[in-house]
C-alpha cells in the first residue's frame, strides 16, 4: 500500500484521510462537494470515483462485539493458528465458509459448521471435502443467538429453526462468514442501487449520476476478485478523465 501511495503522490495526487459524511452538488451538478469528518469546508471536484469496497456482514447477536478479537473472528487465515487443538464454530454456508472450515482443520481439533438452511450454497467439490473430513461436524437449520464466555469465547447458544430447540455448544472460537455489505452509507440516496444496496453501473462504470463513477466490490457484479476490481478501476479512471475533459471543453473527438 505504501508503494502505491508513493506512486500516486509522484503524479501529484493529494491523499486525504477521514470519513466522508455526505456529498453535495452545485446547481448545475458539475461541482461535487465532499464533506469529510467535521470539516465545514468540503473537497471540491468535477468527478468522483467510488471505490469503497465492502465489509463482512455481522451476526448482530449478543457477545459478538464484546468477543471480537477474543474468540470471534472474520478471517481464518489471520487467526486460525491461535486455535490449535481447540474447538471452533464456522457460521455460514457458502464457498468462503466451507473453504475456511477446511483450512481451520489444520489447527483445530474440531470444527462445527453452523448453517441456517438444510443444505450448503457452496460448490459441490468443496462440499464433498467438507463431508469427508472427520474433524468437521455440520449443524444445519440452526442459527447463533448468542456468543458467551468470561474473558474469552466459551460457547454459542444455538436455535434450531425447525424445532425451536435451544442448546449451548461449547467452542473456543467463532468464525463468521455470512456474506458482505458495501460501505456506502455516506452516499445516502444520491445513486441508484440494487436491492442489496450495491451501486448499479454500466460497462463504462457510469452510475446513475453524471460525473460519478464506481468500481470494485461496492458495485453490483457477478465476479468479485482483485483482478476484476483493478479492471473496473482502470475503466472508471478512463471514463472520469473523458467526463472532466468534456465538462472543461477539452474533449478530443
Amino acid at each position: 500500500v505504501h508503494n502505491m501511495e508513493e506512486q500516486a503522490r509522484s503524479f501529484g495526487t493529494l491523499i486525504a484521510y477521514g470519513e466522508i459524511n455526505r456529498i453535495e452538488f452545485s446547481e448545475d451538478g458539475n461541482i461535487k462537494k465532499i464533506f469529510v469528518d467535521n470539516d465545514p469546508v468540503p473537497y471540491q471536484c468535477l468527478s468522483i470515483i467510488v471505490a469503497a469496497g465492502e465489509e463482512q456482514r455481522k451476526l448482530g447477536v449478543p457477545g459478538e462485539l464484546e468477543f471480537t478479537g477474543k474468540g470471534v473472528s472474520y478471517c481464518a487465515t489471520c487467526d486460525g493458528a491461535f486455535f490449535r487443538d481447540l474447538t471452533v464454530a464456522v457460521v455460514g454456508g457458502g464457498d468462503v465458509a466451507l473453504g475456511d472450515a477446511l483450512f481451520l482443520t489444520r489447527f483445530a481439533q474440531k470444527v462445527y459448521i453452523i448453517h441456517r438452511r438444510d443444505r450448503f450454497r457452496g460448490t459441490k467439490i468443496i462440499q464433498e471435502k467438507v463431508f469427508s473430513n472427520t474433524r468437521i461436524e455440520v449443524i444445519f437449520d440452526s442459527v447463533v443467538d448468542e456468543i458467551f464466555g468470561q474473558t474469552l469465547v466459551e460457547g454459542v447458544k444455538l436455535r434450531n429453526l425447525k424445532t425451536g430447540e435451544i442448546k449451548d455448544l461449547q467452542v473456543n472460537g467463532v468464525f463468521v462468514f455470512i456474506g458482505y455489505l458495501p460501505n456506502l452509507g455516506f452516499l445516502g440516496n444520491i445513486l441508484k442501487k440494487s436491492d442489496d444496496d450495491y451501486i448499479i453501473v454500466d460497462r463504462e462504470m457510469n452510475t446513475s449520476r453524471e460525473g460519478i463513477f464506481a468500481c470494485g466490490d461496492c458495485c453490483k457484479k457477478n465476479l468479485k476478485q482483485v483482478v476484476t476490481a483493478c479492471g473496473d478501476g482502470a475503466t472508471a479512471a478512463f471514463s472520469a478523465q473523458h467526463y472532466v475533459e468534456r465538462i472543461k471543453g477539452e474533449e478530443y473527438v
